[in-house]
């Protein structure tokens, strides 16, 4: 599926297509088995913080009027809210995680022409599930450092702001700060974009992985940010063509049957199963344009690495010894030579 040399943008976009073609039930199978635990995971803790904080709502959220919200109503809702937050956070990491580490474990098995299995597959992600969350993370507090210190200087700034016009002028100078922000990210945002390829095809720890991402890409930032902005943006439009006609559907669906629910008063049977229709069918477009997203970019990542280590550490050399010294013993032992035959003799004097 890949061929084993330098790879060119070309091979990069047609070897990750050729990738999903080859182990697509492998990789939806583990994707959506990975959303599916995550959302509900957030559901339980959703319905857990609401039901835990549900006597606050109304003194907060409708008041008497003329009146403020106490703060022993306000501080658990603020309390909950934080803490639902985090563990938003921390689920959807660790399911980004384990899809991370999914699509470099595909590629390798697609790399040696070997088959996979959901099982082995699974097996591999969710061991190197944790790793891969500290790297991200980590990656994420880096690369996102630029944004996060400006907008540690700026918000106490808008705050202590004495007047509005003050606030105003302060707000329009945001821009100009991130205009220095963003680049600074996304420079080290492709720096540490090989992390997630290093932890689970090397083995290596987060700390490690970022290091070792950052000397791959050293001295090649221009070509892998613009193949890493072609994927994206490749990813991102065929995962908008995939949700397309979901959306027109359920959106088509869901307009009639909003029509059909009388003002004031209880929906119908037909009303209700045709708005469930047509949520469905915007969940499962979603769910297959984001699996689609996820995958290729990851892929594409994962390629990249390889192409990297190909151009600088004689990767397909190793490889193809691998495979050379792995294919006698799949041949079985070898066939019995034959004698050569004799050569002519030539003709002697005493034949005349």
């Amino acid at each position: 599926m890949i061929p084993l040399r330098p790879l060119a943008l070309g091979d990069i976009i047609s070897g990750s297509f050729a990738t999903i073609r080859g182990h697509w039930k492998t990789l939806a199978g583990v994707v959506l088995a990975v959303q599916a635990m995550a959302l509900a995971v957030m559901a339980v803790v959703v319905g857990v913080a609401v039901a835990a904080v549900h006597d606050h709502f109304e003194p907060v959220f409708d008041p008497p009027f003329g009146e403020e919200p106490p703060a022993e109503h306000i501080v658990p809702l603020v309390v909950a809210a934080i803490a639902v937050f985090l563990l938003l956070f921390a689920i959807g990491l660790m399911a980004m995680s384990v899809i991370a580490a999914l699509c470099p474990a595909v590629l390798r098995e697609a790399v040696m022409g070997r088959p996979t299995t959901f099982r082995a597959l699974w097996r591999t992600s969710v061991r190197r599930a944790p790793a891969v969350a500290g790297a991200l993370f980590l990656s994420i507090l880096i690369a996102g450092s630029p944004v996060f210190v400006v907008l540690a200087v700026w918000v106490p700034l808008v705050v202590s702001a004495g007047s509005r016009d003050g606030a105003l002028a302060l707000l329009g100078f945001l821009p100009l700060l991130m205009l220095a922000a963003v680049p600074l990210a996304v420079w080290l945002n492709i720096r540490f974009g090989l992390t997630s390829a290093v932890v689970v095809l090397e083995g290596a720890g987060p700390v490690t992985g970022l290091r070792r991402s950052a000397a791959l890409v050293r001295g090649d930032w221009w070509r892998i940010f613009g193949y890493t902005l072609v994927a994206v943006m490749l990813a991102g439009a065929i995962a908008y063509a995939i949700q397309l006609p979901f959306n027109l559907i359920g959106t088509f669906a869901m307009m009639p049957a909003l029509q059909a629910i009388p003002e004031g008063g209880a929906p119908s049977a037909g009303a209700i199963t045709a708005l469930v229709f047509a949520f469905l069918l915007l969940f499962f477009g979603g769910a297959a344009g984001q699996t689609f997203q996820i995958g290729f970019s990851q892929l594409a990542s994962a390629m990249l690495y390889v192409d990297q280590r190909m151009r600088r550490e004689g990767l397909a050399e190793a490889l193809l010894a691998e495979l050379a010294a792995a294919a006698p013993a799949a041949a079985g032992p070898p066939a019995a030579a034959t004698a050569p035959a004799a050569p002519p003799q030539p003709a002697g004097d005493g034949d005349s």
